[in-house]
């Protein structure tokens, strides 16, 4: 496997405008192929904003929805990663992220975690997924995780216990937590640490697209980042303003990372499965 270039898509989406955000794809796609890219990562959400609330169902996309052809289209100059409103059967609309590549959609992921608290109300719009799921790709074994997905430790050890060589996240995380003496909010410095662990735990790359500018009050921080499988920073996106971030993704950088800290090998997730059913046997019998 050959090393790939990959770009970080730290837009600002129009709110609830499907159509312009749909030719933001492009240019951005555009722009990035040009600068040879192969693989671009857009924002959670992308092509609808995040702070829909009750627009949700109105900007909704079934995955046979006439706006696939244009991604498709577009995956034809280099795959990519997009957010989406799902629609699905029983009136059920997901935050959904798609892998499309070579005009074919290769692997659609669910937000398993939706956070209902301060300025998140995604339980009132959004049903749970209820997969996580590694697939392939010619860039390797790839894994989707999105925003919130992201800060729970879970997810990404299931991804890594499915072989995973690159961990793909799509995120509209808005600043939370008063700067500290570097500037940054602390929620930027939490999902920047836990891209270095989970390169560093796993050997794999993490690409974290994360989007900015503001909505309905909400400000969104950009600062996307990659990450080698050292927890070496690969890229950093600007905080706060637009930014369109290349990275080089070397396969070669991961096997001398797992050679070097044999995390993966010494792992036991049986054991682990096993004692998680216990503790949660226990709690259910304390209750």
């Amino acid at each position: 496997m050959k090393p790939f270039t990959a770009a970080l898509a730290q837009v600002a989406p129009r709110l609830a405008d499907v159509p312009a955000n749909l030719e933001l794809h492009a240019r951005t796609v555009r722009d990035a192929a040009a600068r040879g890219a192969e693989l671009v990562v857009f924002p959670e959400l992308s092509l609808t904003g995040y702070v829909l609330e009750e627009a949700t169902p109105e900007v909704a996309l079934r995955t046979d929805s006439p706006e696939w052809d244009a991604l498709r289209a577009m995956s034809r100059d280099a795959a990519l990663v997009v957010g989406f409103v799902e629609e699905a059967s029983g009136g059920r609309f997901f935050n959904s992220a798609a892998f499309l590549d070579g005009g074919e959609v290769a692997h659609v992921h669910r937000k398993v975690f939706l956070p209902t608290h301060g300025v998140f109300d995604e339980m009132r719009h959004f049903a749970p997924g209820e997969r996580i799921r590694a697939f392939d790709t010619r860039f390797g074994r790839c894994g989707i995780l999105v925003c919130r997905d992201f800060w729970h430790l879970g997810p990404a050890y299931v991804l890594a216990a499915q072989d995973v060589d690159v961990i793909l996240v799509a995120s509209a995380s808005p600043g939370r937590g008063a700067a500290g003496d570097d500037g940054r909010f602390q929620s930027t410095a939490s999902v920047s640490l836990l891209g270095d662990v989970y390169a560093r735990s796993f050997g794999c790359h993490v690409l974290h697209a994360n989007r900015c500018g503001v909505e309905e009050g909400v400000t969104f921080t950009g600062a996307s980042e990659a990450f080698g499988p050292s927890g070496e920073r690969l890229g950093k996106g600007r905080d706060l303003d637009e930014d369109l971030v290349l990275v080089r993704v070397d396969p070669a950088e991961r096997r001398a990372a797992r050679l070097r800290m044999p995390f993966l090998r010494e792992e036991r997730p049986h054991l682990v499965l096993r004692e998680l059913e216990r503790a949660l046997a226990e709690r259910a019998a304390r209750d």
